[in-house]
């Protein structure tokens, strides 16, 4: 039912996307940059299904961003939507974006030490609440 309410809520704001365990399926430019738009905390992972890293490191970035909660997290598969590549400047898979009102903060890509991803995700969701308040 939750999720049946977030898809509407989602859909109402003009974003029509797939979410699956927090995590936000974009499969168009149009939903990556609606997503971008609408949030102000967005988390980018963009992977190809070929990828032997980008399925083993998917749950752990899942698991990890749990504990940011005001993050939205979008997946994009590189092969469905091509143009990612060179709107983000994609060299390889997986790249991870980490976004703040619409700014890059973070970068990364195929091997992530996940300790310093936290580390970086922590300093910039504390700052940005505390400038919030």
């Amino acid at each position: 039912m939750i999720q049946m309410d977030c898809l509407l809520l989602t859909r109402l704001k003009g974003l029509n996307y797939m979410q699956d365990q927090d995590m936000y399926r974009l499969t168009s430019m149009e939903m990556i940059e609606k997503l971008i738009q609408q949030h102000e905390l967005v988390f980018l992972y963009i992977s190809r299904p070929e990828c032997s890293v980008c399925h083993a490191l998917l749950p752990k970035i899942q698991a990890l961003l749990q504990a940011y909660p005001r993050v939205r997290f979008g997946h994009i598969n590189a092969n469905e939507v091509q143009e990612v590549a060179s709107r983000f400047h994609v060299f390889t898979a997986p790249t991870m974006i980490m976004l703040v009102e619409q700014k890059e903060y973070i970068r990364a890509d195929r091997f992530v030490r996940m300790d310093r991803l936290d580390e970086q995700l922590q300093q910039i969701c504390t700052m940005y609440v505390e400038n919030k308040e």
